[in-house]
Formats: C-alpha cells, structure tokens, sequence
C-alpha cells in the first residue's frame, strides 16, 4: 500500500472543488464536515480517514476509489478509467441522468472487452450470423 500523501490529496480535493464551481463553505456542508476541517485537508494539514474521503467523494460527485488513490490508500488500478470516471462525474455541462448514462455505456463496453479476452462470446445474433457464414 503506498504512504498518504496528504498534499496531492487536497490539491486534488480544491481542484475538483473548483471545477464543481463549490465554494470551501458549500461543499463542506454537502460532505457533512466543518468548513475549517476541509481547509486543513485542502491545505495538506489534516490526513483525512476514508469514511470523510468517502463523504467528500459523494459531495462532488467523483468516486471515493478516486480519492482513495489520490490519498495513497487504494493502488491505482491500469484499465480502470478512473480519471476518465471522475471527469465524467465532474462535468458541469451534463445532468446527472447523462453522467450515469455514459459510465452504464463505458462499464458495458469494459464488461465486453473483458469477456472478449477471456474468450467468452458476448456476440448477438447478427455478430453470430456472421461466424457461422464464416466457417
């Protein structure tokens, strides 16, 4: 498991803030935590647990596994799409009904990619038609 790094953390914990367009006071009060509490974490003073990074996360709408790793808590995982999972969540310009609906479409594509390469055929009928005309 890799150390804490509590500076990145809070600069990554400001720089969702902002992009989010919360003032410190909003988003402390949307994550349930004290307005200076979330200033010392912002400034890399204060080592948050992760029942408050997870707190944080649902506030800004990003994953708690995003904030987990930025922390040092979670390895970060190659393939994950986690930075593109936290833009998504992050951006202003779509509802939340259009951010749920483009990760469901990004999870299905992972789940077909996945099955593909563990050679499970997730192939419909018109895919299929064209196997057998194939053989």
């Amino acid at each position: 498991m890799a150390s804490l790094n509590v500076g990145s953390l809070g600069e990554y914990i400001r720089e969702q803030r902002r992009n989010a367009q919360y003032s410190l006071r909003q988003l402390a009060e949307a994550a349930g935590v004290s307005n200076p509490y979330l200033s010392q974490i912002e400034r890399g003073l204060r080592k948050p647990s992760a029942e408050i990074l997870q707190q944080i996360a649902k506030a800004l709408r990003i994953s708690a596994e995003t904030l987990y790793v930025q922390a040092g808590i979670l390895e970060e995982r190659r393939g994950e799409g986690l930075e593109l999972r936290a833009s998504i969540l992050a951006d202003p310009l779509i509802n939340e009904q259009q951010k749920q609906a483009l990760l469901a479409v990004y999870d299905a594509f992972l789940k077909e990619n996945a099955a593909s390469a563990s050679g499970a055929t997730t192939d419909g009928p018109a895919t299929q038609n064209i196997h057998r005309e194939d053989r």
